[in-house]
């Protein structure tokens, strides 16, 4: 029975940066998964490998040495 496929409607962008893009890679390599396949199970299985406090810890830390983009900082960009 062949395999099922996934389908992944959602398309974007992503910018990383050198190590985020290595550690994927590796992931690739060990799991022979695409980057969106990799990208799907890491964040849809958050929950199920990651400690909350841990997770908050980490993003607090991060928000605190780079900060935290303006409210709708994230959105489509709109021309002036």
């Amino acid at each position: 029975m062949p395999a099922k496929r996934l389908p992944l409607p959602k398309r974007f962008s992503v910018a990383l940066t050198e190590e985020a893009y290595d550690r994927l890679r590796a992931l690739n390599s060990g799991y022979g998964l695409s980057n969106n396949y990799l990208l799907t199970v890491l964040l849809s299985r958050l929950d199920d490998y990651a400690d909350p406090d841990r997770l908050a810890r980490v993003f607090d830390d991060f928000i605190s040495e780079y900060g935290a983009p303006s409210p709708g900082g994230m959105g489509a960009h709109k021309p002036e």
